[in-house]
């Protein structure tokens, strides 16, 4: 009997539609067969006339076609293309508010969900990702960044046979083997379709009749077809009716068209519904328009409301202006994980940015929107030690692009360099705790080289957290030079300065490296340093927490299970207390590594699920990479060997991102070895290797799933765990001190991996 299809998953990050597509059926046809034919396909076209609409509608096609049931290994006819050409899901890459060529590469990664722990070039990183993959990629509003994104697309192409790119911008990217695709306005019946059903949207009442057919249609006609002027003109219906909107763009067509004289007449169209949409707007909200055009990407109202509000524009005024626009479709309202936000289409934004630069206002409001995320970094900080921490991280990476923005304000001016110091180094929750290393590397490195002694002796405090920041950064990256060199210099500020809370800092990242190269005496010694100078200067956050966890690890590798118990336990209690969870993580990992060697296999389980479970969360690779690893110790013990080489093959990929595996480190590297040790004795040699081969291919997603979901259970007892043999001495060491008792773990070797 024939088997029933297999449903799959494709994996991407299209956003949902919120409104219905109208239209575009042979644009859409047309693409789908140019994608057939192409490896790099740009929808090109006037801002407005509908690219990114249409791209996304297509790739929403793609994702659905590869993400349909696989046909099982016995069913007949061919494969679906779809499926074969984007297994590896489809993917869309914002570039509009990107305006640092350095930052393309980073933000590319992001949007593929890479997180890369290591100073490998973010070009390399995503080479390597895309080389055996097959996917769609989606690029938008690349204009600003041409020559850099077509650059970086050839060198992606070149390099990664499965990848295909679909973009859409102003202009072509111009490479070898493009197929460039200009997009036309709609036609007469579906730009009405469009104006119909937006403006019904807003306002149920309003339908097509044969009185106003006539009208619309001309309406229209003035506006080309182009989407964006049909999407404000509809707005504009909830208060006025077809004749007064005709009227009104009539007699101001000819006024503002604006633009060069041999410019396309859509360009000329689009800034003349803009332009029109602009002069109906009351004087309060052309005001706010202006100032909103300095947000990148979305923002929230009380960002709005800081920025924007003045004695010309009150703040009390500001959220019903903000309605007036929605309604106007000059805004966009988004859920997010991080609440309500809003943004403004790109053309909508320049237009607006135009009009503020012309008041003489836009320096003022760029430091405006500098102070208010300066503040929201402050803030965040603080909040990240608390209940609210899942939150801050969502909230951080909704606003990503507006920080970075005044990252670069602060960077304009080099007497202000010390704001740009202090913003980088405030956000080290998010460059360390939510996989931002690389980019957070590139701000602190930034700030610290424009540093040229004009902010004054007074901001020595800023330049100070910067450098011990980036100490630790460039730690966790594997760089032990760049990073004893910053905690070396902060350390020696901080001296002079006489700021003991700076010095403690740099002291515990010193620690921190001393515990990843194997020096545990020295790493012990300068991480109860920190505590003590923690506790005089009256210090308690995350970090201080994790120094805490550092010394317990520092002491279980040197055989003191007790002391390093009794930290974790503290910490963990603290933790929970305070609702954070970040830090609470590593000192589950630890918690279980004492359990493990206790032969608490059910206890190591749960503690490390959890850590998993948290460490995922907050994109945190260090603290998931260690604990699938000591996971695979504590499956393997259970007497699933195959399921922990499984885990074994899943965690290698995950290293690369780190940086040097387990950082070189035989301490951390010991479970490691001892669960390859007992996996391969139980396996053999080939089936081990088969297995792990099998891990290496799991998504990040699926392996957190598989480590949360655990093994079935297994009846026979699979025998103690061995030492590792053939290894150098460092590696050689047991888990935990030779003295340590040795345990019997229960389980048998299962069957073939599940999944």
């Amino acid at each position: 009997m024939r088997q029933r299809p297999i449903p799959r998953r494709t994996p991407g990050n299209l956003p949902s539609d919120l409104s219905g597509f109208v239209g575009r059926g042979g644009e859409l046809s047309e693409l789908g067969r140019l994608l057939d034919a192409s490896r790099l396909v740009t929808v090109t076209g006037a801002g407005g006339v509908g690219k990114t609409r249409l791209v996304l509608t297509a790739a929403r096609a793609a994702a659905d076609a590869a993400a349909g049931p696989v046909r099982p290994s016995d069913a007949s006819g061919p494969a679906d293309p779809a499926q074969e050409r984007y297994f590896d899901g489809v993917w869309l890459a914002e570039l509009a508010s990107v305006r640092d060529p350095a930052l393309l590469e980073l933000t590319l990664a992001e949007a593929l969900g890479l997180t890369d722990h290591t100073t490998r070039p973010p070009r390399t990183v995503l080479a390597e990702h895309l080389a055996e993959r097959r996917l769609l990629l989606v690029l938008d509003g690349f204009e600003q960044l041409v020559d850099e994104t077509a650059d970086l697309v050839r060198d992606l192409l070149r390099r990664s046979p499965g990848l295909r790119v679909l973009a859409a911008g102003r202009r072509p990217l111009t490479l070898d083997g493009e197929l460039s695709w200009p997009l036309a306005p709609l036609d007469p019946e579906e730009a009405l379709a469009l104006l119909i059903e937006r403006t019904s949207a807003a306002d149920p009442a309003f339908a097509l009749t044969e009185a106003n057919r006539a009208v619309l249609a001309e309406l229209c006609a003035r506006l080309d077809g182009l989407p964006l002027a049909l999407e404000l003109a509809a707005g504009r219906l909830r208060t006025l009716s077809p004749e007064q909107v005709l009227s009104r763009l009539e007699d101001r067509f000819a006024l503002l068209t604006g633009g060069s004289r041999g410019a396309l007449p859509r360009h000329r169209a689009l800034r003349t519904a803009i332009g029109w949409s602009h002069e109906l707007c009351t004087a309060g909200e052309r005001l706010l328009w202006a100032r909103l055009s300095v947000f990148a990407g979305q923002f929230d109202l009380d960002a709005a409301e800081y920025v924007c509000a003045g004695p010309d524009l009150p703040v009390d005024s500001v959220l019903d202006l903000v309605g007036e626009l929605l309604g106007q479709s000059l805004l966009v309202r988004e859920e997010t994980a991080a609440g309500v936000r809003y943004r403004m289409l790109e053309s909508v934004r320049i237009y607006g940015a135009g009009w503020l630069e012309s008041l003489g206002d836009a320096r003022r409001l760029r430091r405006r929107h500098r102070d208010w995320y300066m503040g929201l970094a402050t803030w965040c900080e603080l909040d990240w030690f608390s209940p609210r921490q899942e939150e801050v991280a969502a909230l951080v990476e909704a606003e990503l692009p507006n920080l970075r923005l005044a990252l670069e304000c602060c960077l304009d001016e080099p007497e202000e360099i010390h704001l740009g110091q202090y913003l980088a180094g405030t956000l080290w929750f998010f460059w360390a705790g939510c996989g931002r290393l690389t980019e957070g590397r590139h701000w602190l490195d930034r700030t610290l080289e424009g540093d040229l002694g004009l902010a004054g002796p007074e901001y020595e405090s800023s330049r100070l957290k910067a450098l011990w920041v980036l100490g630790y950064v460039a730690a966790l990256q594997g760089d032990s030079v760049a990073s004893m060199s910053a905690l070396y210099e902060c350390r020696d500020g901080a001296a002079r300065s006489e700021n003991p809370v700076a010095g403690a800092y740099a002291v515990h990242r010193m620690g921190c490296l001393a515990l990843i190269s194997d020096d545990m005496p020295r790493a012990g010694e300068l991480l109860g340093s920190a505590l003590e100078r923690y506790r005089e200067a009256g210090e308690l956050n995350s970090n201080v927490l994790m120094c805490q966890v550092e010394l317990a690890m520092a002491l279980a590798f040197q055989g003191d299970l007790a002391g390093a118990l009794s930290l974790c336990r503290e910490v963990r209690d603290i933790c929970e207390e305070r609702g954070e969870r970040w830090t609470k993580a590593y000192a589950l990992y630890v918690l279980a590594y004492a359990a493990l060697d206790a032969g608490g296999t059910a206890e190591a389980r749960r503690l490390l699920a959890e850590c998993v479970a948290i460490n995922h969360t907050f994109r945190d690779l260090v603290g998931l990479v260690l604990a699938v690893e000591l996971l695979a110790l504590v499956t393997v013990a259970e007497g699933h060997p195959a399921e922990a080489a499984v885990l074994q093959g899943a965690a290698e990929p995950l290293w690369d991102g780190v940086g040097m595996r387990l950082f070189g480190s035989g301490y951390f590297n010991a479970p490691r070895l001892m669960c390859q040790e007992r996996a391969g004795e139980l396996l053999g040699a080939e089936r081990y290797a088969s297995c792990a081969r099998h891990g290496r291919t799991l998504p990040l997603g699926a392996l957190v799933e598989r480590a949360l979901r655990g093994p079935e259970p297994a009846p026979v007892p699979a025998g103690p765990l061995p030492r590792p043999r053939g290894a150098t001495e460092r590696a050689e060491r047991p888990m935990v001190h030779p003295g340590a008792k040795s345990r019997k773990p229960a389980g048998s070797p299962e069957g073939e991996p599940a999944g």
